[in-house]
């Protein structure tokens, strides 16, 4: 149940991470002053853990469509199942969200 509820608030974070990110290619195709304030937004502290949360997000959103789809197969329904796979839909989401974060942020370095 606990992943039934955190699928749908994901897909609500994802919204208004996506209307941040069109704010930002907007910024970066026709205002360089809009630009330089989204840029400094993101790197502050809250602009940070506002990125940190979208991408853990769609970490998790990712993972646990394709738990989904899974279960489309008619497998994996039983309730130790679906509960052990709540848990790896968890546990994955952060670990995948970690490296993407650290990449980025390699990336962001040079």
């Amino acid at each position: 149940m606990a992943a039934s509820i955190t699928h749908r608030g994901t897909g609500l974070v994802l919204y208004g991470g996506s209307l941040l990110l069109g704010v930002w290619a907007y910024a970066l195709a026709f205002s360089p002053s809009l630009s330089a304030a989204v840029s400094s937004f993101v790197i502050s502290p809250l602009g940070i853990i506002i990125v940190a949360g979208y991408v853990w997000a769609l970490c998790f959103h990712l993972l646990n469509g394709l738990r989904h789809l899974y279960w489309d197969s008619g497998r994996g329904l039983a309730p130790k199942t679906a509960t052990k796979t709540a848990w790896a839909i968890y546990i994955g989401s952060l670990i995948l969200a970690v490296i993407i974060l650290y990449v980025g942020q390699l990336g962001w370095r040079s």
